[in-house]
């Protein structure tokens, strides 16, 4: 969000946050905690329901929250283009129950047309539990 108000961030925060009540991020239960100009917080209070077979956070709500915490950096910090994953790389470090885990996405580079990113998943004990990588396009 270069060059971009807190207020200007403020507009954003909400109307991303309406928008996203209505898709995938809203039905899974992900909520934006914070929004900086190079940083994003995600958070999600894991219950029975985003559990895999073996009673563990599945990892595709790992991805979707690292993808969609990297993803929001990405829109907000290009608000005129549309910006799409291109890869995402995710390594997952260690199971987590059903608790609050917390997602913190930064920038790590940016071109004219392509951003990469990275993200930790952390429990409530601070643990590191699954970090990712992701580059997207302007489109």
């Amino acid at each position: 969000m270069a060059n971009t108000s807190s207020t200007q961030r403020d507009v954003f925060i909400e109307k991303a946050t309406e928008l996203a009540e209505r898709t995938f991020w809203g039905h899974v239960g992900c909520e934006m905690i914070e929004l900086e100009e190079r940083q994003v917080t995600v958070e999600l209070d894991v219950k029975s329901h985003h559990l895999n077979l073996i009673g563990i956070l599945h990892g595709g709500v790992h991805a979707t929250m690292l993808d969609s915490a990297m993803g929001i950096l990405a829109m907000a910090s290009n608000p005129e283009d549309k910006m799409v994953t291109t890869n995402l790389n995710i390594h997952y470090l260690a199971p987590t129950k059903e608790e609050k885990v917390r997602v913190q996405a930064k920038i790590i580079h940016e071109s004219n047309s392509m951003m990469t990113t990275e993200g930790t998943l952390v429990n409530e004990a601070g643990e590191l539990c699954a970090f990712a990588t992701a580059t997207f396009r302007r489109s």
